[in-house]
């Protein structure tokens, strides 16, 4: 039997890049299914919160994900450009937001067509390679799609085509989320109990375990495969 789990995870997040590649071994090794629910960014969802933050936080941020990077050994630097257009110095958000916009609704299409954590897997490695910059420019976005066993062009025509649609699903995400007791990414939710961050992963497979997580065999591909 494989057991569902709900996703949230936006695609600013360093920490929800550093928990993919462990959701993606478990996956391989066990029978598991994340349900990607992709949900924007507070910097998007909820802008007034970089007015109150402490000035402290964003620095720490980045001292801390460089450390979990290094020990986990997996590349990482912030994506070039932000997937977030805002003014660093002030913490102003832009109005428009055409990158997180753009990567937030191919992954509601990856989610749909159930690839989203290969979406995810591939393009947050793009996002935070050391040796790219400008993601979003040539063949790069295109690239790590296919690597996801997707397709830009047809999923930007969803896109382009399903916009209203596809914003409602990522807004009823978010309420979900919400509704499931908590407001930030990682979030993993399975059977009522809510696991936040990539450092409680190692809890979610013991809640798993618990509730009949089984081992998969190297003949049986996982879901979407």
């Amino acid at each position: 039997m494989t057991l569902d789990v709900d996703l949230y995870y936006t695609m600013r997040s360093p920490y929800c890049y550093l928990a993919t590649p462990a959701l993606v071994a478990l996956c391989e090794s066990h029978r598991v299914h994340f349900n990607l629910k992709p949900v924007y960014p507070l910097a998007v969802s909820d802008p007034s919160f970089f007015e109150t933050v402490n000035p402290l936080w964003p620095p720490y941020i980045g001292r801390d994900t460089r450390r979990i990077a290094e020990r986990l050994g997996i590349p990482f630097r912030r994506p070039r450009p932000d997937p977030i257009v805002q003014d660093m110095a002030t913490r102003a958000v832009a109005a428009e937001q055409p990158y997180i916009q753009r990567i937030t609704r191919l992954a509601q299409v990856a989610a749909e067509c159930v690839r989203g954590l290969d979406y995810v897997a591939s393009v947050s490695a793009l996002l935070h390679d050391p040796a790219v910059d400008g993601w979003n420019e040539g063949e790069h976005l295109a690239d790590a799609v296919a690597r996801a066993g997707l397709d830009l062009a047809a999923m930007d025509a969803v896109c382009a085509r399903e916009t209203g649609r596809l914003e409602a699903a990522i807004a009823r995400n978010r309420e979900d989320q919400l509704a499931a007791g908590h407001w930030g990414a990682p979030l993993f939710v399975h059977d009522g109990e809510i696991f936040f961050g990539q450092d409680r992963i190692d809890d979610l497979i013991w809640h798993l375990e618990k509730n009949g997580l089984e081992a998969r065999p190297a003949s049986e591909t996982r879901p979407g495969e």
